[in-house]
């Protein structure tokens, strides 16, 4: 409840948000500062609310958000971002659900587009971009969806709050992974799909997502989690025709890899360099993305070589693990 400003002592009623904002955290000091912040910043007409859930931190992650004006912090103890996202939800009283990460910083006009596309849909896919004001290096890591691909990122993910309830909110059906947990947002976007919900791509609801330095190593691992694709993709057959190149290769890059790999094969097997025409195509790929980098070009070259190797082989694995086969 709220006093009136002209001094009269009858109560008057704190509108119900019709927006809650929901941030899973964890370990998310050096950047959540900003999304607050932002999200503080918002140039929308409606009330709303901003919800962080701390999903077990062990640094200032806490600290930083209760400082925060006008946030409520709910904690958990590490039960992942899908759980968090729930939890959210069950203390949110808006009509409209809107996920971001605490790794994000949406633009100001955010929350106004997103409510300008939920209004046509229950479910809103919004545009990832990374931070403008990071010079790049080779190995980053960030986001970015530009487009309906069908894997509903929750870095930028608008829903309506009955049709979350509906599906029962976020699953964690993947089990142990490396890293963090993974998909259960694509679960979500897909069973949304599959329950004929309106689902739709707001270009102009842009969130921009923090830029993180890794070196190779970590950049060697974090491809490796590929490996995981082809449960995906048994779970939600549906992105053979959504995602895939050919219904068979996760993306073009992989499908050039793998031609020249068979090509580099057949010429050692013939001896003849006819097959390795093949190449080509990798080869172009991998000297067109290098070449940006300018003095790192041989470094981003190998690097790319070795993790696009990796993620060969993990999709491999995974595909002989889950018996679906994704190369």
């Amino acid at each position: 409840m709220e006093r009136r400003r002209d001094g009269e002592n009858a109560p008057v009623a704190t509108p119900v948000p019709q927006i809650s904002v929901i941030v899973p955290a964890r370990d998310a000091a050096g950047t959540i500062e900003a999304t607050l912040a932002a999200l503080a910043a918002q140039d929308v007409d409606r009330p709303y609310e901003v919800i962080v859930v701390d999903d077990g931190s062990s640094d200032d992650t806490v600290e930083i958000a209760r400082g925060a004006a006008g946030v409520k912090v709910v904690t958990q103890q590490g039960a992942g971002p899908g759980p968090a996202r729930n939890r959210g939800a069950a203390d949110a009283a808006g009509e409209v659900l809107a996920f971001t990460d605490a790794d994000c910083v949406p633009a100001p006009d955010w929350l106004r587009a997103a409510l300008a596309a939920i209004g046509e849909a229950d479910v809103v896919q919004g545009a990832v971009r990374p931070v403008r004001d990071v010079r790049p290096m080779p190995f980053d890591r960030t986001i970015s969806v530009d487009g309906r691909g069908g894997l509903y990122e929750t870095a930028n993910l608008i829903v309506r709050r009955d049709a979350f309830e509906r599906l029962g909110g976020f699953e964690d059906w993947l089990g142990p992974v490396l890293g963090k947990p993974l998909a259960e947002d694509v679960w979500f976007g897909w069973r949304a799909r599959r329950a004929g919900m309106r689902v739709a791509f707001a270009p102009d609801a842009v969130v921009e997502h923090a830029v993180f330095r890794r070196g190779l190593g970590e950049f060697l691992r974090d491809r490796a989690r590929v490996t995981y694709f082809p449960a995906i993709v048994k779970r939600i057959p549906e992105l053979r025709r959504e995602l895939l190149v050919g219904r068979l290769f996760l993306n073009a890059r992989t499908a050039a890899f793998d031609l020249a790999l068979l090509g580099a094969v057949l010429a050692l097997l013939l001896g003849s360099l006819v097959p390795l025409v093949a190449v080509l195509p990798y080869a172009f790929m991998l000297v067109r993305g290098a070449v940006r980098w300018r003095g790192r070009a041989p470094i981003a070259a190998f690097g790319e070589l070795l993790a696009d190797a990796a993620g060969a082989a993990s999709l491999v694995a995974g595909s002989i693990r889950y018996r679906a086969p994704v190369l």
